[in-house]
């Protein structure tokens, strides 16, 4: 708890997804066009009417103490009642209309029990699915439940804000869960400031890389002039090679000393590059003098 209802179709791949909450049961109305997921048992009875076909919620009314639940077969009432043994106290049933009013109500006297509500069966077909509706049909008792009792707060805390004691948050449904980029609500200001960083982070790790990439595409075509010289080797492949891989690294440091010259803010390791340009001009004066 909270229970996380999704609606799958028949490759098994989610349709639409319910969010969490205080839920323990699904009913579809005879009709399939309707349904409800409720918490009943030692859940508060809460109840969740959406529309299947195009996923929108309709009502939800609050059913407490319910044991039990059936729709009508005509797919437009519902019946919860709490029965006995489950309750032997407050025992009786209400009829409601799936957009939210309660049409009858009927409480068993004290001293009574009551073991079970069904409705008058029909046959199958007897009543075609008809338009669902949003709007509350009028009612002849109020469907709003009596709210419960606040907890208690002592005197010295009522006239400030009440804390949030929720041990997590429900996850909305699918239809109502923020876009990504909307503002509907505000960042704070330590989470904006935490929002910058990462930004800030990000972007120096990006051109960190470009300047990675392009150092090899940018020592090319300087490069190129020099081709129409005989290059001078040593005869031994791997002296060669430490030739032109200092010459390479000594370039880099060159174009990062410039970069810094033109007042651009270097990275940690790029500033150890710079600091390691006198021992590779020695090696490399070392490795040319043995030519």
């Amino acid at each position: 708890m909270p229970a996380k209802a999704t609606v799958f179709n028949l490759k098994c791949d989610p349709v639409f997804d319910f969010g969490t909450g205080p839920r323990n049961a699904a009913y579809y109305s005879p009709q399939g066009h309707v349904l409800v997921l409720a918490g009943f048992g030692n859940l508060r009875g809460q109840m969740e009417v959406w529309d299947v076909k195009s996923y929108k919620l309709i009502s939800k009314p609050v059913a407490s103490d319910s044991t039990y639940f059936a729709w009508c077969p005509d797919g437009e009432h519902i019946v919860t009642a709490t029965c006995a043994p489950r309750l032997r106290v407050s025992n009786g049933y209400k009829v409601w209309h799936y957009t939210g009013p309660v049409l009858h109500s009927h409480a068993v006297p004290p001293g009574e029990e009551l073991w079970h509500v069904c409705w008058q069966p029909c046959p199958d077909g007897a009543f075609p699915a008809q338009p669902v509706k949003y709007q509350a049909v009028p009612g002849e008792l109020p469907g709003a439940e009596p709210r419960p009792a606040q907890a208690y707060r002592p005197p010295a805390l009522r006239n400030r804000p009440a804390a949030s004691s929720k041990l997590h948050e429900d996850e909305p449904p699918q239809n109502m869960k923020p876009q990504p980029g909307s503002s509907d609500k505000p960042l704070s200001k330590t989470a904006l400031k935490n929002q910058r960083k990462h930004e800030a982070k990000k972007a120096a790790k990006q051109e960190a890389k470009g300047d990675a990439n392009q150092e090899p595409a940018q020592s090319a075509p300087q490069s190129a002039p020099r081709s129409t010289a005989p290059a001078v080797t040593s005869g031994d492949p791997d002296v060669d090679k430490k030739i032109k891989n200092l010459k390479k690294k000594l370039k880099a440091i060159e174009q990062l000393k410039e970069q810094a010259a033109a007042g651009k803010q270097l990275e940690k390791n790029q500033l150890e590059k710079i600091q390691k340009e006198t021992a590779l001009l020695q090696e490399l004066e070392d490795l040319e003098l043995g030519l």
